[in-house]
């Protein structure tokens, strides 16, 4: 996809910066309902996953957004407990398809790359603010 425009340092770190705080929202919720449990597998949670896009500007220049927001493809798990509240009529509940050891490493990952677009930002500046002071 082309923008027709020329995209600035900013503009490509920030749009990065806003995709990688939409995976790692996506992360957190996944995180958040990994112990969660269902009385059907219809019910039962799927990990959400972001799926990204290629935004293209002028001269080869590139960044990124979020096109949509998924569920992954994963099969909830099933486990007898006729205890349980919310157990169907055979005493099956249904476990939330996340895998939290995989969702920790998405969220570091993640992070690091949200940090490694901060550091982007910080040097530009820095690089912007040295070369007006050479000017004065």
């Amino acid at each position: 996809m082309s923008m027709g425009n020329t995209l600035s340092l900013f503009d490509i770190s920030g749009r990065a910066m806003a995709a990688q705080l939409v995976r790692l929202n996506t992360t957190a919720s996944n995180l958040a309902n990994a112990g969660s449990v269902s009385g059907s597998e219809a019910g039962a949670y799927r990990a959400m996953k972001p799926v990204f896009r290629t935004i293209m500007g002028e001269n080869g220049t590139a960044t990124v957004a979020v096109d949509q927001v998924t569920q992954a493809t994963s099969t909830p798990t099933k486990r007898h407990d006729p205890s349980h509240p919310l157990a169907d009529s055979d005493g099956n509940v249904w476990e939330a398809a996340v895998d939290s050891a995989a969702e920790l490493v998405e969220m570091v990952e993640t992070a690091r790359h949200y940090q490694n677009n901060v550091q982007v930002l910080s040097t530009a500046k820095g690089l912007i603010s040295e070369t007006l002071r050479l000017g004065q």
